[in-house]
């Protein structure tokens, strides 16, 4: 069931993707105050994140998270996929993914790349973010970087699919301020921003 999921997965990502429509389901942002912040879209760093899919020990499949530490800054202790900045020598943004997967993570095994999602703009730190979608055959081994992971969340596509698990809270943002906004109820923890836009479009590709 696994593999036909995965390529069932595949085919689907090689269609037209959902796009802004799907991601902005979960934004704290409206698409018209978004695009305020575009103007500075030629002035973005270059990112991407690894969307890894596997099946867990109890033969469930599940999608990779990572909780970030607590630290001065944007995305402090915020739930989020395995991903950072591209480095100048890098060639494509693939690369970028893997090779920050493989720090954050530890993972003994190299992950098969299927397809990508559409890009995300973070305006507070002028990331343009390629997510990548991934699998591994069976949970590997993981050692993750204390110093950039708080702990991994392996969380089931099928809490992803369920209605139930998306709702509002407020949060407050680095600079102190509060807002209200959607959010995916992650075994009791709030995914929101970014990630959960991503995951939006994601969840839309496999309700095709």
């Amino acid at each position: 069931m696994f593999f036909y999921f995965i390529e069932e997965l595949k085919n689907k990502l090689q269609q037209p993707l959902p796009g802004e429509e799907a991601q902005f389901e979960m934004a704290h942002i409206n698409r018209e105050r978004f695009s305020q912040h575009l103007h500075d879209i030629d002035n973005y760093r270059a990112s991407a994140v690894m969307v890894l899919l596997y099946p867990d020990d109890n033969n469930e499949t599940v999608i990779l998270l990572i909780e970030r530490p607590v630290y001065d800054g944007h995305h402090s202790g915020q739930i989020a996929f395995p991903g950072g900045k591209a480095e100048p020598h890098e060639t494509d943004l693939m690369e970028t993914a893997l090779r920050e997967f493989f720090e954050e993570t530890g993972s003994s095994h190299t992950p098969e790349v299927i397809g990508k999602l559409s890009p995300v703009y973070i305006p507070v730190s002028k990331f343009m973010v390629q997510p990548y979608v991934a699998y591994l055959s069976q949970r590997p081994e993981f050692n993750p970087s204390k110093e950039e992971v708080q702990q991994l969340i392996e969380w089931s596509v099928k809490e992803l699919l369920n209605p139930n698990t998306v709702k509002e809270t407020e949060v407050e943002a680095s600079s102190g301020s509060r807002f209200s906004t959607p959010y995916f109820d992650v075994n009791n923890k709030v995914l929101w921003g970014a990630t959960a836009m991503m995951l939006s479009e994601l969840k839309w590709v496999l309700n095709k």
